[in-house]
């Protein structure tokens, strides 16, 4: 089957929307590069377009009526949006799932130390990464640091003009006979990702011309970090990521793709909270999921497998009628659902990884993939034929450019998502989201259009109809 190019279907005025959606979405992955960041700014955006905390509303006894939008947040890292249907939520929901999480490296609990006149923050690899590719970048350190008093405090470092960068050095290559000889899983090693951020050593004015103390540039970041309120013992209650520095930018000389960190999957989630944030009246309730801990196996009190989602509806069936548990397991079962996650994008440079015909193309439109998993399609979701059958019906009567995939040659690799979790309610799921070159990779790559038909593809999902 010969697949569209969506550049080749758009009149001008499409031009434009295109354009001005890729805009907002780099804005948005350029500011929000970790969970929470996600979180606060759709929790901004949503009370915007009139969202209420559902968490408020049940403590004041309020009842919820079709049209009514909520939303519940869970821990600063996961969040559920809804707009109340005209049906019973028993009838089933229309559900947009995306992951917030990214990789990237985490700092430890106890990181800060001296070697060799440096100073350095050990860190944890989180996610699947290419180890190698981390090494020699500008990068930028993003998070809270809880304190005993409960003050919470944010930090973002590295992404203004005025900031200082951060970054992992690597060995010369006039010195590394012996690492170019390893293979690229062993080239850097995890124990090795740790964080460069200090040289300058603190010495105070009567101490001038006498003995540099032990541990002096440990002692200097130290004192940078009571700038913010920081203590060396508070990293133990801290999350701090390191994640680039700098922002999405254009990429082609055509400007037709985005070179960005974090398209997987804030590709997908951004475009799943603007369709969730455009829906008024549905007739089955809308929903959108902003998950963590994907990239880990979705664990976890914020992750897929936590039981936050099914309370929240839980909590919704009693808010809008007579409550009972037959009425959530109805509710669940009777959903159907867009697991928003990205595909791998066909590269010609790599093409024996993958089979071209089962492949996505960027700038083809938004990628179905009827199952994941790897190899036999171990640890995959399946989704019905005659699901897919009702999609195709729906993206082709709104002119969608939309193309179906695989996560490479079936010997060759693969992956999961959340799909298979929610599936096991027995709701319909099917992972949905866009090709991306280098995923994985600090820096990842998409197009534009791809992104747009992605976009209106959750629209329209979002207004589905029958069973």
């Amino acid at each position: 089957m010969e697949k569209k190019n969506a550049w080749e279907t758009y009149s001008q005025e499409q031009l434009c929307q295109v354009e001005q959606f890729a805009s907002d979405y780099k804005q948005f992955i350029s500011d929000c590069k970790t969970e929470r960041e996600c979180v606060q700014r759709a929790i901004e955006m949503a009370k915007q377009k009139g969202f209420r905390d559902l968490k408020k509303m049940i403590q004041a006894g309020q009842k919820l009526v079709p049209g009514d939008k909520v939303y519940a947040n869970q821990m600063g890292k996961q969040l559920v949006l809804a707009v109340l249907g005209t049906k019973p939520l028993e009838d089933g929901m229309r559900i947009l799932g995306a992951h917030i999480d990214s990789p990237r490296m985490d700092v430890k609990q106890n990181p800060l130390y001296e070697e060799g006149n440096m100073a350095y923050l050990d860190t944890h690899y989180y996610g699947g990464i290419k180890k190698y590719q981390w090494v020699t970048l500008p990068l930028a350190l993003h998070g809270v640091v809880a304190k005993k008093d409960g003050t919470v405090i944010p930090i973002s470092l590295g992404e203004k003009e005025e900031d200082p960068v951060f970054c992992v050095s690597d060995l010369l290559i006039h010195l590394s006979a012996n690492q170019m000889s390893k293979n690229a899983a062993t080239v850097v090693e995890g124990e090795k990702l740790d964080l460069l951020i200090a040289s300058r050593p603190h010495i105070t004015l009567d101490e001038q011309g006498k003995e540099q103390k032990k541990d002096a540039i440990k002692a200097q970041v130290l004192e940078q970090l009571k700038q913010y309120g920081i203590q060396e013992q508070d990293f133990v209650s801290a999350e701090l990521e390191v994640v680039p520095a700098g922002k999405a930018r254009d990429l082609g000389l055509d400007r037709s793709m985005i070179l960005g960190y974090g398209h997987d999957d804030r590709v997908c989630s951004y475009p799943s909270l603007q369709a969730i944030l455009q829906v008024e009246n549905p007739t089955y309730t809308a929903i959108g999921l902003l998950v963590d801990k994907e990239e880990v196996g979705s664990i976890g009190a914020t992750g897929m497998h936590s039981k936050f989602f099914e309370n929240m509806v839980a909590e919704m069936i009693a808010m809008s009628t007579e409550y009972s548990e037959l009425k959530v397991r109805r509710a669940l079962m009777h959903s159907k659902m867009l697991s928003s996650d990205v595909s791998a994008g066909f590269d010609p440079l790599y093409a024996s990884a993958f089979e071209k015909n089962n492949a996505a193309m960027m700038g083809c439109g938004v990628v179905f993939n009827k199952f994941t998993g790897s190899r036999g399609k171990s640890s995959s979701n399946d989704a019905n034929a005659e699901y897919l059958a009702q999609l195709r019906a729906c993206l082709e009567d709104a002119q969608i450019c939309y193309q179906t995939a695989e996560l490479g040659r079936v010997d060759e690799g693969g992956g999961g998502t959340i799909a298979y979790i929610m599936a096991n309610y027995g709701m319909e799921v099917i992972d949905c989201g866009v090709g991306v070159l280098s995923m994985h990779a600090p820096w990842e790559v998409i197009s534009k259009a791809d992104l747009y038909e992605e976009y209106r593809c959750y629209q329209a999902f979002l207004k589905l109809e029958g069973h």
